[in-house]
């Protein structure tokens, strides 16, 4: 799926894939390159104008948006030009094109010169001995081709001047610039990082790998595992971080993040490699912070959901797999749109009140027909249920890509042939704290003056957006983890690249890596307890209810429990078969540290008297005593 031109120079393979190890791209993608440094000869009209030909941007959804899906010339004749200014003497090396994002419309260049220049006046037209070079561009829209120039372009000026277009279309394009700077005066400064962690991109063997380097510098406090395996065989490697790896500790909340369910959003997989990194160099230089997380909560890292993909975003590299390719899994499944719908279940009996008398207003039963194997459900998604399920996940956070953003649930509308709207949950304050948790600490996503990454500007927002008010999306793993576990799942989408080039990493990190800590630390918000009998010990799957919100949860298997709230006093009501229920106010503060709320419970005179009858049922007795119980019982 990668085209390159014939007369390219070799390129040298790397993790990152097929892209010259001697000078990375600029930043149109990335957005490193900003609006004013692009120019153009003509354009359309604004949505399509110099601003909007950066490689990889999205259109919107009708072709008259104001966010369009490339830069297309005001006419059709070879004397157009997409013109970016590097703002300082730069080596140029290659160009990478695509044709326009567009539903409705065809519009790609078949062919163009490269022209350079120093002061935007004089141009000096690339050339193949005497001859201008005439590059091959596009065969289609969507996937990208690389052109590497026989000999670097030193200037501050690069142009790109289509020749030749598919004939039933007109000159449109996005486009990636391959460039160094050359030494001297720095107008656009780039972030750098002191942490010392390994930023390059790895493969399934690379990750697995470093995994086994972390666990061996920190073994008391790490662990390595699989959930399960992908459709062609890969295991899906998770590591835990605790004080106490491989067992859940009763008061101890559990916390998870996953990243790569679509394959080719890279940017997430690696923030987690750099994490578990970093905590574990962190821990070992003794810093309070760290320490602190990781002795009060069990962590858990998946980096990888959807190793097929990945291999084959990663076979064409960072800036060629385009804007899809390797998303879906190996049997072409969309993983984290892969779970059962049951929004749709506890709405349907909403509308016919049957809650909370047929039915409960969580942990929502899967259906039968999804757990059947003639179902169309990945084996990826079936690993994530089986792990959502044996483990008490109180928060997580799924790290996607191409956008800068964090969603929270609902993620389907509840309007039917809505595709748009405000769906909330009964958690939703709660959902929008922990969103602007991450939001807001991350070094882009709040910042107003920073430019929209294809057609939304979430900044607006705070950088944070109901799911269903964005794009409705059924049966997504946000909406699945909240309605079917205790878990209350978020999705951060960490940067406008999805597959950002390897010297980009260390930036990016820098972005998130603060965000990644604070939104781990909201799992202890709230309130948390244990929930005992009268002998001391504890209750599986008592019920949490909160007056005023409707939706419970469940303690787990130790009796223990963890209840995510905002600040504010509640009225807790515990809920157990066979025992009475009890009631109680709980305070949350403002600190971080979730408030213990602890309950005991004692059993109805009910169950006392099913439970004598049983015992006595296991063994003859005379017919009188047991008539006795029996009428006592009704």
């Amino acid at each position: 799926r990668v085209l390159t031109n014939q007369n390219a120079l070799p390129l040298d393979w790397r993790a990152d894939g097929f892209v010259p190890s001697e000078c990375p791209p600029m930043g149109l993608e990335t957005l490193k390159i900003d609006d004013f440094q692009l120019h153009a000869s003509t354009m359309r009209r604004y949505g399509l104008g110099a601003h909007r030909g950066r490689l990889n941007i999205q259109a919107g959804l009708y072709d008259d948006d104001l966010y369009d899906g490339a830069w297309c010339a005001g006419r059709n004749d070879p004397l157009q030009w997409l013109e970016v200014d590097a703002r300082r003497l730069t080596k140029f090396t290659g160009v990478i094109t695509q044709g326009r994002s567009s539903l409705w419309s065809s519009d790609w260049v078949t062919s163009y010169k490269v022209l350079v220049s120093n002061d935007s006046h004089t141009w000096v037209t690339l050339k193949n001995g005497s001859q201008d070079l005439i590059f091959i561009g596009n065969k289609e829209k969507e996937i990208p081709v690389l052109n590497m120039f026989p000999v670097a372009a030193v200037a501050r000026y690069i142009r790109v001047n289509p020749r030749s277009w598919f004939n039933r279309g007109s000159i449109c394009m996005r486009v990636e610039i391959l460039g160094c700077p050359m030494p001297g005066t720095c107008y656009v400064c780039t972030i750098t990082t002191t942490d010392n962690l390994d930023f390059k991109h790895h493969s399934y063997k690379e990750m697995r790998h470093l995994m086994k380097v972390v666990n061996e510098m920190c073994p008391n406090i790490t662990r390595i595992y699989n959930i399960g395996k992908s459709h062609s065989g890969q295991k899906l490697y998770a590591i835990e971080i605790s004080d106490n790896p491989g067992e859940h500790e009763p008061g101890e909340p559990e916390f998870r993040y996953t990243a790569g369910s679509h394959g080719n959003e890279v940017l997430g997989r690696e923030l987690l490699l750099l994490l578990m990194q970093f905590m574990c160099q962190e821990y070992l230089s003794g810093s309070p912070r760290i320490r602190h997380l990781v002795h009060e909560t069990r962590i858990h890292l998946l980096p990888s959901v959807n190793p097929d993909g990945y291999d084959k975003a990663l076979e064409v590299g960072s800036e060629l797999s385009g804007w899809s390719l390797g998303r879906w899994s190996q049997d072409g499944v969309d993983i984290h749109h892969n779970f059962p719908d049951l929004n749709s279940i506890l709405w349907e009996a909403e509308t016919k009140k049957w809650i909370p008398r047929k039915m409960l207003n969580h942990h929502v039963p899967i259906p039968e027909w999804y757990q059947s194997k003639n179902s169309t459900v990945a084996s990826e998604t079936r690993a994530l249920v089986s792990w959502m399920e044996k483990i008490p996940f109180v928060l997580g956070g799924n790290l996607q890509g191409g956008e800068l953003v964090v969603t929270f649930p609902y993620d389907r509308t509840r309007s039917q042939g809505v595709s748009r709207e405000q769906t909330p949950t009964p958690d939703d304050h709660v959902f929008r704290w922990l969103a602007f948790s991450y939001a807001s600490t991350h070094r882009l996503m709040t910042d107003a003056r920073r430019r929209v990454c294809h057609t939304e500007d979430f900044a607006k927002e705070d950088g944070t957006i109901n799911g269903a008010s964005w794009h409705t999306a059924a049966g997504s793993m946000n909406d699945f983890s909240y309605l079917h576990t205790n878990c209350f799942e978020l999705s951060m989408y960490v940067g406008c690249d999805k597959f950002p080039h390897e010297s980009e990493l260390a930036e990016e990190w820098e972005n998130n890596r603060e965000s990644l800590l604070v939104f781990m630390e909201q799992v202890h918000r709230g309130i948390k307890g244990i929930v005992w009998d009268m002998q001391g010990r504890g209750i599986a799957n008592a019920t949490i209810q909160v007056e005023g919100i409707g939706h419970d949860i469940r303690t787990a298997a130790d009796g223990d429990y963890w209840r995510l709230l905002n600040p504010g006093e509640y009225s807790i009501t515990v809920r157990a078969e066979g025992y009475s229920a009890s009631s109680k106010v709980c305070e949350v503060g403002y600190d971080i540290g979730a408030t213990r709320c602890d309950f005991t419970v004692s059993r109805t005179n009910l169950s006392r008297i099913k439970e004598i009858m049983e015992r006595y049922n296991k063994q003859p007795i005379r017919q009188p005593l047991r008539d006795r119980l029996y009428h006592l019982s009704l």
